[in-house]
């Protein structure tokens, strides 16, 4: 992760940010819902609900859910919920571009200080 941590105000109430990311690459890394909130040390029906807003927000799901079998059940991302982390992604490293004197200019204060 960059020195910059944004958060994205999309609509009145939906909102989109580093948590929300990292939970989207984790299912999309360990295959469930349930793995990517171990991952990250979230209980499965935080991340559920964290799912469901994504959902709500962008009106189409971010995550599809097979049921379990033989093997056991899966998630992964929809093409809306990869779109959205390559997105958010892109927008963090053109913020982090743009910010970077401005970044090095404050840790520098804190060295001098």
């Amino acid at each position: 992760m960059g020195a910059i941590s944004l958060r994205i105000d999309l609509v009145a109430g939906g909102r989109i940010g580093p948590g929300k990311v990292a939970l989207l690459e984790h299912i999309a890394s360990e295959g469930s819902i349930s793995a990517g909130a171990r991952r990250m040390a979230m209980s499965y029906r935080q991340a559920w609900l964290l799912v469901e807003d994504m959902n709500r927000t962008f009106g189409k799901p971010v995550v599809t859910a097979s049921k379990g079998g033989r093997r056991g059940g899966g998630s992964a991302l929809t093409p809306l919920g990869l779109a959205i982390v390559a997105r958010y992604r892109a927008i963090e490293r053109a913020a982090e571009t743009a910010a970077a004197a401005h970044v090095a200019a404050l840790r520098e204060e804190i060295a001098g200080a």
